[in-house]
């Protein structure tokens, strides 16, 4: 089965420094309908503004993975970590028994958009962790990039859940293929740019639920570039 959630069906935040559309529910935004799918419990796509972002709040027993689009994003946490996520940076925090972080946009010109994501771990109240790691525009660029897995041995982001998570940047009529097991969900969110599965034709924002079907697609681009986030796990 396939669902394809528009983006304009998404939650919406909208404050003087924050632009940011919620794919499942979150914060003042409730959807019965869309608490989430499978391990996944927010998709949060946010622009911030030149010198804003979130003060130092806190979060326990979460998978929390960013991803830069665009601009840069600086981050600070209760474990010492410092740093400056950019474009092909994925950042992941295991929040465990918890941790207070900060993310603010380091530019006083530029906007940065980054898609914020939670995944509910496998075990409760593990240590807290940070990962930071660079993937270039060569291990994306038409491919299909493992950038956060759960087996320790690959050279990737750990998570400490059971999903495995893949970026691409499409040219456009470029096409990657990939193969969904009848016993695992997959989750294609586009980042920017549009991209072709099948019938369903996904722009900037949209999502789409594959489940209970076992099947080989093609995934083509359909912009000049799509950026665009895989996700496959078990349900």
């Amino acid at each position: 089965m396939k669902v394809l959630r528009k983006a304009s069906n998404r939650g919406h935040t909208k404050i003087d420094w924050l632009d940011s559309w919620h794919t499942f529910s979150f914060g003042n935004y409730y959807d019965p309908q869309h608490m989430g799918f499978g391990p996944l419990r927010v998709i949060n796509d946010d622009v911030v503004a030149p010198g804003q972002g979130f003060d130092t709040h806190p979060h326990d027993n979460m998978e929390i993975v960013s991803i830069v689009i665009s601009g840069a994003l600086e981050h600070k946490d209760s474990m010492g970590h410092g740093s400056i996520i950019t474009p092909g940076d994925v950042q992941k925090m295991s929040a465990g028994t918890g941790i207070h972080h900060s993310e603010f946009n380091p530019s006083q010109t530029d906007p940065v958009h980054f898609l914020q994501i939670w995944i509910v771990p496998h075990t409760q109240d593990l240590t807290p962790m940070y990962q930071q790691k660079n993937f270039t525009d060569a291990d994306m660029r038409n491919l299909l990039c493992l950038v956060a897995s759960n087996e320790p041995d690959k050279n990737t982001i750990l998570l400490h859940a059971d999903v495995q998570i893949y970026q691409s940047k499409l040219d456009e009529f470029k096409t990657v293929g990939f193969s969904v097991p009848k016993n695992k969900a997959a989750w294609i969110q586009v980042a920017t740019g549009s991209i072709q599965i099948g019938e369903y034709l996904l722009n900037a924002g949209d999502g789409l639920a594959i489940w209970d079907e076992e099947e080989t697609f093609q995934i083509m681009g359909k912009a000049k570039e799509s950026n665009f986030i895989l996700f496959e796990f078990e349900r």
